[in-house]
């Protein structure tokens, strides 16, 4: 009996060791299938990236429910392209550049430069930022802007360098080089017969202020729409701009519809026009002192009454506020400001807040920490505050300055989407017989709404003034020879 049990604990636990051996073995199969099914996963997803809307492209995750904010933010997302080949020429020489400006007066010189270089068959140099100006930020080209892709998105066009070869390095740094402004508002001839010679003969030349040097008309189609190509497409600000610009325009479409109002009355713009509508005595001689500081500010006398009647000043906020009231603006709509610091701060703003209190900044929608890295790096605050103007249901400038100018063209190239474009000299002649009694509220709000009803960013012609480049409209803001025209006749106003 006993040699009996012993057989059967000995037979028992064979079978139990055989059981064992077989979950394992099956547990080894299951996790070898795991493996190589994730394996196939990851590989299709990378093919789908790859390859495009043919694979994978619209498939729901498995891992991120289709209405979290995640997932809308990456659906956004661009598909990648391949780059363009590379444009085969003879190179000519190298231009280097040197922008002067704000953000947006340095982005479409950058735009011009491009166009200039293609047609000179040169090499460009990545643009060299202004650090010397009013805001004194010291943001170098790629700080600012996505430069891989700024060179390689245009490598069918022109050869752009990050830096210049080394032998050619050491030359410039012993001076060997030629220096100069082009002229402004200029055409392709000018850069042909004047510039081109230059380059060909010293093989590298720097043109030392961009704003403004190439003309509003009269240029070849292709010209036109390189310019575009580099303002709408080659000219991406970094990813971490654009993913802080994709937030705050997440946290302004939660609460529904907003605009943005740029509010151009900061110091440096009021010491620049000397319009001191509003100001204390004191405030309008911090203005003038300001104003006399800076040499290339060549206007320094100003009859800031005579200026504003003619148009030519910022709309005060308190302007603003009538203004948005008149046009029967939502007192509950979300309002961006995007500018810089408000001259007079709360005192100033208290009758625009007043008028509609959901008035909000990138300083209150965004912590400390989110900021930090823009903090005394204007260009990059104006960047993100590009980013939101654009995405805006509405987009309201105070005042026909570079940034409002070229949002205003970008906007149109997006779909002529609503942009007030006011007007001032009509506007404050309206205001001024409104707060005398001249005018009742209804009479005022009819008027200002007649006034903008066709000045809504709606399609229209550019005004052509022949031998008064500066009094035409700007190509940037309305960049008609890129734009997808609606097929009725455009209006010239």
């Amino acid at each position: 009996m006993g040699l009996k049990s012993l057989g059967e604990g000995k037979v028992e636990r064979l079978k139990s060791s055989m059981v064992s051996r077989s979950r394992m073995k099956w547990w080894m199969i299951r996790a070898t299938t795991t493996v190589l099914l994730w394996t196939c996963v990851v590989q299709l997803m990378t093919f789908g990236e790859m390859w495009g809307p043919r694979v994978l492209k619209g498939w729901p995750s498995c891992f991120m429910p289709s209405d979290s904010s995640l997932a809308v933010e990456l659906s956004s997302l661009p598909v990648k392209v391949p780059n363009p080949p590379k444009r085969v020429y003879k190179n000519n020489g190298y231009l280097m550049v040197s922008c002067n400006g704000g953000l947006n007066q340095m982005r479409s010189a950058i735009c011009d430069m491009v166009a200039i270089a293609r047609y000179l068959n040169v090499t460009l140099i990545v643009p060299e930022l202004d650090k010397t100006s009013f805001w004194a930020d010291p943001s170098e080209f790629q700080d600012i802007f996505d430069v891989d892709h700024f060179i390689t998105s245009l490598r069918d066009e022109v050869r752009i360098l990050k830096e210049l070869p080394p032998r050619l390095k050491k030359r410039v740094e012993h001076g060997m080089f030629y220096s100069m402004p082009p002229i402004s508002w200029s055409d392709i001839s000018y850069y042909l017969n004047q510039i081109l010679p230059l380059i060909q003969k010293y093989k590298i030349v720097q043109l030392n202020k961009t704003d403004a040097r190439l003309a509003n008309n009269g240029l070849p189609l292709e010209i036109q729409r390189l310019r575009c190509r580099v303002n709408f497409s080659a000219l991406k600000f970094t990813p971490q701009i654009e993913e802080l610009g994709r937030r705050v325009i997440r946290l302004l479409r939660q609460n529904g519809p907003f605009l943005v109002l740029h509010l151009r009355y900061e110091m440096d713009m009021l010491a620049f026009s000397g319009c001191t509508q509003g100001c204390s005595n004191e405030e309008a001689e911090e203005l003038t002192r300001m104003r006399y500081a800076y040499p290339w500010w060549k206007e320094k006398v100003i009859n800031s009454d005579l200026k504003r009647k003619d148009g030519l000043c910022p709309l005060t906020p308190e302007e603003t506020a009538l203004t948005l009231r008149a046009l029967d603006v939502d007192r509950n709509v979300q309002i961006y400001i995007a500018a810089g610091e408000i001259y007079g701060g709360e005192r100033r703003m208290a009758s625009l807040a007043a008028a509609f209190p959901n008035l909000v900044r990138k300083e209150t929608l965004l912590g400390p920490s989110d900021l930090g890295f823009f903090q005394n790096h204007s260009s990059q605050m104006a960047a993100l505050d590009y980013l939101v103007s654009i995405e805006s249901d509405i987009f309201v400038p105070t005042y026909d300055g570079n940034m409002a100018k070229v949002v205003e063209g970008h906007r149109r190239y997006l779909g002529f989407k609503k942009t007030v474009l006011l007007d001032r000299k009509l506007l404050v002649d309206l205001i001024d017989q409104y707060n005398n009694g001249s005018l009742s509220w209804d009479e005022f709000s009819y008027s200002v709404k007649q006034t903008h009803a066709d000045r809504m960013g709606n399609p229209t012609r550019r005004v052509v003034l022949p031998d008064r480049p500066k009094e035409e409209d700007y190509f940037y803001s309305n960049p008609e020879e890129c734009l997808q025209l609606q097929d009725e006749p455009l209006s010239n106003t």
